[in-house]
Formats: C-alpha cells, sequence, structure tokens
C-alpha cells in the first residue's frame, strides 16, 4: 500500500460513508472520484437529516408551539455553525439558498435592481474569468442583456492560470462588480485572490467569490477573503442537495433589495407597499431549506472534527501522486496546472484520440467513477481546443490506492481502444 506523507486516516474516515462500501458492476468495488461534482455524505450528515424528519419537523420561525420553537433552533444553529466556518463577522450575513447558482444569481440581480452607488446599468462594466463554471458566467450575462452593461474577463494562460498581464485594463473606473471563482471546478487552479481584490478596490468595485470548489476542501476565511459576497454548496461539503449559501457584507445586505417576495422576508404588508425585514431574512423568502440547513450544519461540524488544515494537506498530497501517476500515462494531457501548487484536487485530462466519453464509460464498467463532459465550463475547452476532458476529483476519503486504480484503469482505456 502506497504511504504518502499528510495523509488521513482514510481507513477510519471511510466507514463513516456508507456509499463507499458499495460492489458495482458484478462485484467490483466502487471508486469514487467524482468530488468535484458531489462528495459522499456521512452517516453523522444522514441521521441529523433523519433525526429531524423524525422528531422536529416543522416550518421554522413565528411558529409557538414545541416542534416549531426546536425546528427553528436547529435551523438558526446551521446558520450559526455556517457564519463560524467561514468566520464571518455577523451570523446575520450568511443567507440560506438552494445552492451556489442561486447565490450567484441572487448577487447579480440585487446589483441590477439596486440604487447608486451599487446599480449595474449601461455605462458600467461586470468582470468575470474565462475559467467560470457556467453559474457564474450566465446570470452576468443575463445581468449585461437586460441593463446594457458591458461584460469583460481575463483569458487564460497556456498553463491553465488566469493571465493578469492586462488587469489594469480589464477592471477601470466603470468596474461595478467582479466575480470569480477561487479554485476552478475543471481546471483546479487557485486563484491569486489578493492581486484581483487588491485592484477591485482601487476602483471602487464590488468582489464576489464563487468558493464552491474551495470551502470543502481547504479553510474558508471570508475577513480575509476581503471579498464582498462569497457562494458555496453544501453537496460539495459532505452536506445535502438543497441547501447553498450566500455570505455578503452587512452594510451591503441591509442596502442591497431583495431578490425573491413571498412570505417570512417582509416586515408589514399591505396592498398598497411591503417593507422588509433585515437580512438575512430579507433574502429568505418562503419556507426555507430547513432539513438541509440542519444537515449542512452537521456537515460543517463532520469537516471541523477532521479539520480543514488536514483535510488540504491530505488533498495536497494526493494531488501530488495523482499528478504524478497520470505522467506516466501515454498520451494523457492534463488541461491545467501540471504541478500540486496552487492547484486543488480535481484534475482534467484527455487521453489521446479517445473521447472523454468513451474514457469514462469504460472506467465505470471498472467501477471507477469519474466525470467527463464541459463541467459546466465550456468556454475552457473552447481555449484549449478540446471537445471535453475527463475530470477526476479526490477528497478526504480518498486514497492513494484509487488513484492507483485509476492510472490501472486508464491503461485498460487504451487497450481496449488499440
Amino acid at each position: 500500500m502506497t504511504q504518502l506523507p499528510g495523509l488521513l486516516d482514510t481507513e477510519a474516515i471511510r466507514k463513516d460513508f456508507p456509499v463507499l462500501d458499495r460492489l458495482v458492476h458484478d462485484g467490483k468495488k466502487l471508486v469514487y472520484l467524482d468530488n468535484a461534482a458531489t462528495s459522499q455524505k456521512p452517516r453523522q450528515v444522514l441521521d441529523a437529516l433523519s433525526e429531524y424528519y423524525e422528531r422536529y419537523n416543522a416550518n421554522v420561525h413565528r411558529g409557538v408551539h414545541v416542534l416549531a420553537e426546536e425546528a427553528t433552533a436547529l435551523y438558526e444553529g446551521a446558520r450559526d455553525k455556517v457564519a463560524e466556518f467561514v468566520n464571518a463577522p455577523s451570523r446575520d450575513e450568511v443567507i440560506f439558498t438552494k445552492n451556489a447558482s442561486e447565490s450567484l444569481n441572487l448577487v447579480a440581480n440585487m446589483l441590477g435592481w439596486a440604487d447608486e452607488p451599487y446599480r449595474v446599468d449601461h455605462e458600467t462594466e461586470i468582470v468575470i474569468t474565462e475559467m467560470e463554471h457556467h453559474s457564474n458566467i450566465v446570470p452576468w450575462q443575463l445581468l449585461a442583456q437586460r441593463t446594457g452593461a458591458k461584460l469583460k474577463w481575463f483569458g487564460l494562460t497556456d498553463d491553465g492560470r488566469l493571465d493578469l498581464s492586462n488587469i489594469d485594463e480589464i477592471i477601470t473606473e466603470k468596474t461595478k462588480i467582479v466575480s470569480f471563482v477561487l479554485v476552478s471546478n475543471i481546471l483546479g487552479t487557485v486563484n491569486p485572490v489578493e492581486a484581483i481584490v487588491r485592484r477591485a478596490q482601487e476602483v471602487g468595485a464590488l468582489v464576489c467569490i464563487d468558493a464552491s470548489q474551495a470551502a470543502p476542501h481547504m479553510p474558508l476565511d471570508v475577513q480575509a477573503l476581503q471579498a464582498d459576497f462569497v457562494a458555496f454548496t453544501g453537496h460539495k461539503m459532505c452536506g445535502p442537495t438543497g441547501i447553498g449559501v450566500l455570505w455578503g457584507r452587512q452594510e451591503l445586505l441591509e442596502d442591497l433589495p431583495p431578490f425573491l417576495g413571498g412570505g417570512e422576508m417582509i416586515e408589514t404588508v399591505s396592498m398598497h407597499s411591503s417593507t422588509y425585514a433585515p437580512a438575512p431574512h430579507k433574502f429568505e423568502a418562503g419556507t426555507p431549506p430547513i432539513a438541509q440547513a440542519v444537515g449542512l450544519g452537521a456537515a460543517i461540524d463532520y469537516l471541523n472534527s477532521i479539520g480543514m488544515d488536514k483535510i488540504l494537506a491530505h488533498e495536497h498530497a494526493l494531488t501530488e501522486y495523482a499528478v504524478k501517476r497520470l505522467a506516466e500515462v501515454p498520451d494523457l494531457r492534463i488541461i491545467g496546472p501540471t504541478t500540486a501548487e496552487d492547484r486543488g484536487a480535481a484534475i482534467s485530462f484527455t487521453l489521446g484520440d479517445i473521447h472523454p466519453h468513451d474514457v469514462g464509460q469504460v472506467l465505470d464498467e471498472q467501477g471507477i467513477a469519474v466525470r467527463v463532459g464541459h463541467h459546466c465550463a465550456r468556454p475552457v475547452c473552447l481555449r484549449y481546443g478540446i471537445p471535453a476532458t475527463t475530470r477526476a476529483s479526490f477528497y478526504l476519503y480518498s486514497t492513494p490506492a484509487e488513484i492507483d486504480a485509476l492510472v490501472d484503469g486508464l491503461e485498460h482505456v487504451r487497450n481496449f481502444f488499440g
């Protein structure tokens, strides 16, 4: 068995994840390497969800009966856990959404409806990057189309990093918002936050960071990032689907208008007008994802029990090993940084002329689960002249043996296609 420095006790951790014991395709052991798409869930999260529905299920806020009060305490307790997890100055800066996509759409729509000085209009500019997930491209395209704002973006270098050589031309006095990913879901690149934020602050632009691929894998400190908004999602960090987070600076949340209207987000309603509740409830219209928030709170408890620094070290060791092993596979080309430095634990690659969908299907027959396609980042594939990629992504329960299985599986793919 391969031993690497910095690894977690994966034998103990894997016992918490029932699905990892599965056998697939006539008794083959499951090798799950699709964690950038969604992570598996530990028993502690599954138990928290089950216990909520069995013992506490009720709608939150306003109810005076015991179940409503207990459900409210669990829901708001999850908000406290998220605030501490990201080092938010205030729990009221944590907004629950259904996923990171909704969080990013929330920011885009707030700015489209805002008054000055935040309003995006035909005289302003929006800045993103070429490596964004579609969830951080399409909302800004829609906003630009609706308002007449100009959409600009940073390009990519040949080795999969942001080209910031023209940062002063991209981020200008007209820029209202700069929105970019902290860790790329397709390239694995960890972006230079400080340089981008510094330039945005020089011109008075707001900064929104998509941390969907960062929050599960490394310590996340919104104050250290110095951003104005940070979005991430629960299902990639051992939590359930249907729950996302938008953190925003308190003064911005107070000034910006709500995106969705309905129950819970109001203060008073008449047939002529309405006033709105303070943040975070101002942005949480209707019945929220209560059980999902409870599950996210349990996931945060689980990750904290292991330690985000230790998870980061574990994944760095695995990524370093994976880059080395994949370099041994003939005709394999990593799309993105080819070293473990400044990159996350998602590695996309091509294998000669074999289409990634064929690679993924043959690997699946061996019990190896990877992701194939554009990974909701088609502009990246266009930039590098490829139809799609195969992506292997690791997490706290991933092992060197699974990377060895992937490399052996790729050799089988090559032999299968001659």
